[in-house]
């Protein structure tokens, strides 16, 4: 065998669209940092590449070599080989139908929360049944839509510590759920299948659960553990 036949796999290129906030600009940094190449997309190429640096500032604050990359959406969604949806609510829907056709054949994994200002505390789901469905709904049958990270203590992940959480993952193709978890466990936490992404409904309504938990009881982003042994592999 020779050294290029057991060298691993590279690792996928992902896309970030709408990485400006506290979860989009952590998971960056933090899949960056464990290697992986990332481009960030924003509304505009200068957007996109101010997005990126401050991600790049952040790496080298650790010590680490600035190597993410920002542009526009749609160019960034045209580079990754998966590509990572983080915006708000009520910008998922004309986000997606921008850049519809450059994610065809890939895997999308949805992050969006329906959470309605100014109750983001109360339980609000849409007439489609969750946010994952209508993303599913907006690129068509040809994308593997994952959903999944609703339930991430957002600010956490800005943080240098590890994160303690584990992530919710749902969507009809079992092997894309299985791809969006090898992601997770590089940032150090545990994802767990889930179903199909009509369940998504379960861990968008839970969101606004622990929002309510956080102001209750002054929770700094509080999370969900899985309890007990599993006895077999997914």
């Amino acid at each position: 065998m020779s050294e290029n036949d057991s060298a691993s796999p590279p690792l996928p290129t992902l896309a970030m669209l709408g990485a400006t906030g506290d979860l989009g600009g952590g998971l960056a940094r933090r899949w960056a940092a464990a290697g992986y190449s990332i481009v960030i997309g924003s509304r505009s190429r200068e957007k996109g590449a101010g997005s990126a640096e401050d991600v790049n500032e952040q790496l080298r604050a650790q010590g680490l070599a600035p190597s993410v990359r920002g542009t526009d959406n749609l160019s960034a969604a045209e580079e990754g080989d998966l590509v990572v949806l983080t915006v708000p609510y009520a910008f998922q829907r004309a986000t997606l139908e921008a850049v519809r056709d450059a994610l065809q054949g890939k895997i999308l994994v949805d992050c969006t929360v329906p959470l309605v200002p100014p109750k983001v505390a109360r339980v609000q789901l849409p007439d489609e049944g969750c946010a994952a469905v209508i993303a599913q709904q907006a690129v068509g049958p040809d994308v593997r839509v994952v959903s999944a990270f609703q339930n991430v203590g957002a600010a956490h992940l800005r943080e240098d510590d590890a994160v303690d959480c584990d992530v919710l993952v749902t969507g009809d193709d079992p092997a894309a759920r299985a791809e969006v978890i090898e992601l997770i466990e590089a940032l150090g936490m545990r994802g767990w299948h889930a179903g199909p992404l009509d369940n998504a409904a379960a861990a968008e309504a839970l969101t606004s659960v622990l929002i309510q938990l956080n102001r209750k009881y002054g929770i700094a982003g509080a999370g969900i553990r899985i309890t007990g042994q599993a006895t077999r592999t997914p």
